[in-house]
C-alpha cells in the first residue's frame, strides 16, 4: 500500500498586524519558506514537482496565484508550477492533503504543501468587502436563502459556548493558559526546530534583526489581565482575549512517497496515516471539528487515548473547550506548546503551521500519533492524523 511522508515542515514565527512581518509582501514571504524547505533538506529543487498554496484573501497582493509567484520568487526553478487553494481556515491543512493524495496516487512523488497570509497588508473579509465596494456584491445569495440567520463566526462562537455551558471564567483561564504554555514553549527552544528565522521587514521600513519569536505572545499576561478585556458583544462571553490573533506568516512541508523517498535520499519525520474532510453547520460554524475528529477516529479504528498530542486551532477558546467535551480527550495533551490565542492564526497559513508545532512536538516528547483539526469558514473541518517516524 502505497504512503506518503513529511519530510520536513516549518514555520515563520507570527507577526502581529502592523508589527515585525508587514514589510514582506505575502509572495516573498511565502517563496522564503519554500526556500528554507529546500536549504534544510538538500533536495535538488526541480524534483518537486508542484507547490501547493493555501491562502484565504486572494486578493489584492495574494491575487493572481500567490503559489506560482511565490514559486517564481523562490530557488525553485520556473518549472516548478503552483496553484493556491482556498478551504478557509483549514486551507493549508487541505494544500497538504492534496499534496499527499498526490504523492499516494503515484502521479507525483515529491509535493511541497506551503500556506501563507498578510493580514496586514490583506486585511481580514478583503475578498468580499473589495468587490462590494466597487458594485460586485457579495458572495452569500445563496447560502442567506438556506440559512437566513445572521450568523458569522463571532456568533458562531458565542453559540458554541452556549451550547456547552461555557463561561466567561472558563475562557479566560484558558486564554491564559495558551499564553503560558506558548512562553514556556518558547524559553525551552521547543520552537527552535520549525521557525524559519527570517529578517524583521517592519511596515515603517525598520529591518534587520532576525524573527524567531512569535510577536503575539504575552510573556506576561495573567488571569487578571485577560478578564479585564471588554467584551466583544453586549451579553456574550467572547472577548479579544479570548479570540485568535490576527497575523502574519508562512508555513510549509515536503510531502513525498517512497519512491520520492529513495530518489531523493532523505529521512522523513513523520507518515501521514489519516486524512479526511467533513461539512457541518454553516450557522455555528466553528463546531466541525467536533464530529469530524470522531468520524475520523471511528474510520481509522484509534480511541481518543492513542493519541499522544492534539491541535486543534484556537479560533476562538470555545472550540477546542468543547472540542474537549465532545471528546473526552486528555486536555494536557491539547495544543501543548499553546495555539493561535497567543501564537496567531495567519489564516491560510494556519494548517502547515499547526503541523510544523505537531510534528516537532511529537519528536521532542518522542510520542507517536498526532491529531490536527481545525475549525473553517462554512462550517467544514479537515482532520489529520500523523504518525512520527
Amino acid at each position: 500500500m502505497a504512503e506518503a511522508f513529511i519530510v520536513d515542515v516549518v514555520r515563520t514565527a507570527g507577526g502581529r498586524r502592523g508589527g515585525r512581518l508587514s514589510g514582506w509582501h505575502p509572495v516573498a514571504l511565502a517563496a522564503q519558506i519554500l526556500n528554507a524547505l529546500l536549504d534544510r533538506t538538500g533536495i535538488d529543487p526541480g524534483a518537486v514537482e508542484d507547490v501547493i498554496m493555501g491562502c484565504v484573501m486572494q486578493v489584492g497582493q495574494q491575487s493572481m496565484n500567490v503559489a506560482r509567484n511565490a514559486v517564481l520568487a523562490s530557488k525553485l526553478p520556473r518549472t516548478v508550477p503552483g496553484t493556491s487553494i482556498d478551504r478557509q481556515c483549514g486551507s493549508s491543512q487541505q494544500a497538504l492533503h492534496f499534496a499527499a493524495q498526490a504523492v499516494l496516487s503515484g502521479t507525483m512523488d515529491v509535493v511541497i504543501a506551503a500556506g501563507v497570509e498578510s493580514m496586514t497588508r490583506v486585511p481580514l473579509a478583503s475578498a468580499q468587502t473589495l468587490p462590494e465596494k466597487n458594485g460586485m456584491g457579495g458572495y452569500q445569495d445563496s447560502l442567506r436563502e438556506r440559512y437566513p440567520e445572521d450568523f458569522s463566526q463571532f456568533t458562531g462562537a458565542e453559540m458554541i459556548a452556549k451550547n456547552f455551558g461555557l463561561t466567561k471564567d472558563q475562557l479566560d483561564a484558558y486564554a491564559l493558559q495558551s499564553h503560558e504554555r506558548a512562553s514556556a514553549a518558547t524559553r525551552s527552544g521547543a520552537f527552535d526546530d520549525e521557525i524559519v528565522p527570517i529578517a524583521k521587514r517592519a511596515a515603517d521600513g525598520s529591518n534587520g534583526e532576525l524573527h524567531t519569536v512569535d510577536e503575539g505572545i504575552r510573556f506576561d499576561a495573567t488571569l487578571a489581565s485577560i478578564q479585564a478585556v471588554k467584551l466583544l458583544r453586549e451579553g456574550g462571553v467572547l472577548t479579544a482575549a479570548t479570540s485568535s490573533q490576527l497575523c502574519d506568516g508562512a508555513s510549509g512541508a515536503l510531502i513525498v512517497n517512497e519512491r520520492g523517498l529513495k530518489a531523493l535520499g532523505v529521512t522523513p519525520l513523520a507518515r501521514i496515516h489519516h486524512l479526511s474532510v467533513l461539512g457541518h453547520d454553516p450557522v455555528t460554524m466553528l463546531d466541525a471539528p467536533l464530529p469530524a475528529t470522531l468520524a475520523a477516529l471511528k474510520k481509522t479504528g484509534l480511541t481518543i487515548d492513542d493519541i499522544d498530542l492534539f491541535e486543534v486551532n484556537e479560533a476562538f477558546a470555545p472550540v477546542p473547550l468543547a472540542w474537549l467535551q465532545a471528546t473526552d480527550a486528555d486536555p494536557a495533551r491539547l495544543n501543548v506548546n499553546g495555539g493561535a490565542i497567543a501564537l496567531g492564526h495567519p489564516l491560510g497559513a494556519s494548517g502547515t503551521k499547526l503541523m510544523a508545532t505537531l510534528v516537532h512536538a511529537l519528536h521532542e516528547r518522542k510520542k507517536r500519533y498526532g491529531l490536527q483539526t481545525m475549525c473553517e469558514g462554512g462550517g467544514m473541518a479537515n482532520v489529520t492524523i500523523v504518525e512520527r517516524t
